[in-house]
């Protein structure tokens, strides 16, 4: 049996098993329906085959298909609201940034602790995961945690949850992703605050992300032109996401993760109002991991601060 270790793990299976129970309900009543009839109606029997009268034909129809309706539209409510808060990711969620590859999973914490096939959570905490993949599409599943959500190559989904039991979870791939799809997989290890703390200030620490992307920043000429020196124009990123942004095609886009990866990969496909499309393209320039940094420093930039570390 399944383990419920997080905090939908229990609306999930309360859905699930009433679906079944409810099939279950449905497929005895059609069932005895047709062992009755066929018992009834067999060849040789005497009972009535003529027409029914058209009024009680009637009534049975838009009983039926009124019936049918309204139930479906129940289940479609229920399940839907109750998988709404799933979607809702708390604001002080523990944010960590998750790139999948063939075959592979790589995990970096915001301080700079890095693993590969785990993650290590504390109970209780809600941790938000910041996914993209190298490659091709692969998905991010734990049974035990009722989750599974797509990663996506050129893009960035997220997701959420909250451990409720301690243990090691399994993670799966659960989207067929080549040739060693069934070898890529990790492990989530679920520990007490106390725990996971202690177990951070064991790990090797790189920079955490913001300071990676700062030094990134720097190496690959992005502040010749976004710093605050710079002569070039270019559009300020201090406070930048989050905030809508006027394209030059007239359209507005919300400043996400998004919106910054593809400026940073292919900055002529949303050029911001005003501005030319001078900057060159960092598709096959930066990888990955290199892009989840930049993004971490340019979120870190808030209005007030300095642009440059």
């Amino acid at each position: 049996m399944i383990p419920e270790a997080s905090s939908i793990a229990g609306h999930v299976d309360i859905i699930f098993w009433s679906l079944v129970g409810l099939s279950v309900i449905i497929m005895a009543i059609v069932g005895a329906l047709v062992l009755t009839f066929a018992i009834r109606y067999r060849e040789g029997t005497k009972a009535y085959r003529g027409p029914l009268p058209e009024i009680m034909s009637r009534e049975f129809e838009i009983s039926w298909t009124a019936s049918t309706l309204f139930v479906a539209l129940f289940i479609f409510w229920w399940a839907a609201s109750s998988q709404i808060p799933q979607f809702i990711i708390p604001k002080k969620a523990l944010e960590i940034h998750v790139v999948a590859k063939q075959w592979m999973w790589k995990v970096q914490h915001p301080d700079g602790v890095r693993e590969i096939n785990a993650l290590h959570v504390p109970l209780g905490k809600s941790v938000k995961l910041v996914m993209t993949s190298q490659d091709v599409i692969h998905s991010f599943g734990v049974p035990a945690f009722r989750i599974k959500q797509d990663v996506l190559p050129g893009r960035y989904t997220s997701t959420w949850f909250k451990a409720t039991e301690l243990g090691d979870f399994h993670l799966f791939c659960m989207e067929y992703c080549g040739t060693d799809h069934s070898r890529m997989l990790g492990t989530i290890v679920v520990m007490k605050p106390a725990d996971y703390a202690r177990w951070l200030a064991t790990q090797p620490h790189h920079e955490d992300l913001a300071g990676e992307g700062a030094r990134l920043f720097t190496a690959l000429g992005c502040s010749g032109c976004h710093g605050p020196s710079a002569r070039v124009p270019a559009p300020s990123l201090v406070g930048l996401y989050g905030r809508e942004v006027a394209l030059a095609d007239g359209d507005t886009v919300t400043a996400d993760e998004d919106y910054l990866r593809t400026s940073i990969m292919r900055p002529e496909a949303q050029v911001t109002a005003g501005y030319q499309p001078v900057m060159p393209a960092y598709q096959g320039v930066a990888s990955e991991e290199q892009v989840v940094a930049l993004i971490a420093y340019i979120k870190s930039m808030k209005a007030g601060r300095s642009q440059m570390r």
